[in-house]
């Protein structure tokens, strides 16, 4: 009887703690086991690193943390002959050139499996890191592309990409595990109520709102609930921040009867995979997003949502779906609909399987 397939994952960040992570393959992890693979994970930040890295300052403790990870990168040379496949998401070190994955496919003839879900070639770096932006390197991810055995990119934008440098490229949607984790509950009030979720990198975006929100507020009572690991350097109209928990992150967003996701039109954005709009979606909320990349075509206007390309569309539409709680009932149950049928984990399952034949 021949041994099972063994998949080492190397990840940029210790387990069920980044969102990309969680949505791009730790949701599979069962589902691998089930078909008979073993698996182990690295993660390049330990706990202690992550607790502190996007705060601002600590420098010696964030230096101290990546010697640390390069020095676990090192030490797993001792154990890589135990895998059949090595699964990178992004890079396996986040500053320099990629030696680590030099090493894994050109020494040790490794198949590496490179999993990205952003424009990560493009340099995008956050202020409170923006010491090491110089040393990030993104170039490398053209040959760690060029050096794999399979590419999982998040969408057609970046598998577009990757195809200039492998002919192995499977676009691997972010997905939401629609029947375990993402599913629709009551709300605590009927306050009616816009909402937003993201990240320190991504409250930038929020800005077009400002402007609209605020000429709404002069019309209609209704909150606007933002869900961050970072609260708004200026507060919104009518806001209330919740900080991100990922323990109350679903009870939080079902607080929310319309979703936004605004975006500005560049190459970065157009490589974002959705993933806003998607859990909105997943919990019948519709939602508003600028037409940017894949926005284009999760999100159907009329059917589950709208598109908002100026200032006006978002007071419009914004208006339109306040005043018509039907409507926007219709609009959420299609766009669950829509999440289960193309961007479950459920219905994506064989094709993430396809990465690891």
């Amino acid at each position: 009887m021949s041994r099972p397939k063994r998949i080492l994952f190397l990840t940029p960040y210790p387990m069920d703690t980044a969102g990309s992570q969680r949505f791009r393959f730790e949701q599979y992890l069962t589902f691998l086991g089930e078909k008979g693979f073993e698996y182990d994970c690295q993660s390049f930040i330990d706990d202690s690193t992550w607790s502190i890295l996007y705060q601002e300052g600590k420098v010696l403790r964030k230096a101290w943390g990546i010697a640390s990870g390069f020095v676990r990168r090192l030490l797993l040379f001792t154990r890589l002959h135990r895998f059949d496949f090595v699964f990178v998401h992004r890079e396996a070190s986040p500053l320099g050139i990629p030696f680590i994955e030099w090493l894994i496919t050109k020494v040790w003839k490794k198949r590496l499996i490179y999993d990205f879900d952003d424009a990560i070639w493009l340099p995008n770096t956050s202020s409170e890191n923006g010491l090491v932006a110089w040393l990030k390197f993104p170039e490398k991810v053209k040959r760690i592309i060029s050096w794999s055995y399979k590419v999982s990119a998040g969408n057609q934008y970046l598998s577009d990409f990757a195809s200039q440098f492998n002919t192995e490229v499977i676009c691997n949607p972010t997905t939401i595990d629609t029947a375990n984790r993402h599913l629709p509950q009551s709300k605590e009030t009927k306050r009616l109520t816009i909402g937003w979720t993201g990240t320190h990198s991504t409250l930038k975006y929020l800005e077009v709102l400002r402007d609209p929100l605020d000429k709404l507020s002069n019309i209609y009572a209704f909150d606007f609930i933002v869900i961050a690991d970072k609260e708004p350097d200026r507060a919104f109209p009518n806001q209330r921040f919740f900080p991100w928990n990922k323990e109350t992150e679903i009870a939080d967003l079902n607080q929310i009867d319309i979703g936004i996701m605004p975006l500005v039109d560049d190459k970065w954005s157009r490589g974002k995979c959705g993933f806003k709009a998607l859990q909105f979606m997943a919990l019948e909320k519709p939602v508003l997003v600028s037409p940017v990349g894949v926005n284009r075509e999760m999100v159907e206007p009329q059917f589950n949502g709208y598109h908002c390309e100026f200032i006006d569309d978002w007071i419009e539409k914004l208006k339109i779906l306040m005043e018509d709680e039907s409507l926007r009932n219709q609009l959420g149950k299609a766009g669950r609909q829509k999440v289960i049928e193309r961007y479950s984990v459920q219905s994506n399952s064989k094709n993430f399987l396809q990465l690891f034949t």
